[in-house]
């Protein structure tokens, strides 16, 4: 049984700087989230300390501060996690570009995303996955992207971002209030109870 044990344990990770930069580069790649030091040393195998001074090293290489060039992203803590963003100077291209490619009309899943964010904001990408019981990611991106919703604030204890819905909404709506909206179904009174007390399949 030992043996056996032995034979499926993953070799130990380099603690190298360069292959802590790299593992975490991956990691940071892929979140949707900010994550903290911790969470990312346990994501990437390295204590927190070297993985701070790897997020320092990275911040200085994407801000053109060694040999290379500056970046268009930056890796910017937020609420006590770290995430790439795009550089504030590149959003307005960023947005047309996304603009551009998405279909003029909303998908089925964007509609119900933006209900749930309508009825229950402020509320995080988690919460809106659980209530639709899918991942909403790249969902919650097209919105963005479309002016639909917007970030309202990043809670300081899980560093999760909570979203709300924009003005441009109510203009699309045709509303000038969210109190205009009508109750989500009669059987769930104004919503909340359903919201709370059941999963939307």
């Amino acid at each position: 049984m030992t043996d056996d044990a032995t034979e499926t344990e993953a070799p130990p990770r380099s603690q190298q700087p360069g292959d802590i930069a790299r593992r975490l580069e991956a990691i940071l790649m892929i979140i949707d989230e900010p994550q903290s030091l911790v969470s990312l040393a346990a994501a990437v195998g390295a204590p927190v300390a070297a993985v701070r001074r790897a997020v320092d090293e990275l911040i200085a290489d994407y801000d053109g501060e060694r040999s290379g060039p500056r970046r268009g992203f930056e890796l910017r803590e937020v609420g006590g996690g770290w995430r790439f963003y795009v550089r504030d100077e590149h959003d307005d291209l960023v947005a047309e570009f996304v603009n551009g490619q998405a279909p003029s009309r909303l998908s089925q899943a964007a509609l119900e995303t933006l209900a749930v964010i309508a009825y229950k904001q402020p509320v995080s990408r988690s919460q809106v996955a659980s209530i639709r019981a899918v991942n909403v990611d790249s969902v919650v991106r097209t919105l963005l992207a479309r002016g639909l919703i917007t970030e309202a604030f990043t809670d300081p204890e899980t560093g999760a971002i909570n979203y709300r819905t924009t003005d441009a909404l109510l203009g699309h709506l045709g509303i000038n209030s969210l109190d205009e909206l009508p109750p989500i179904s009669p059987l769930l009174d104004d919503g909340s109870a359903g919201f709370e007390g059941e999963t939307i399949r």
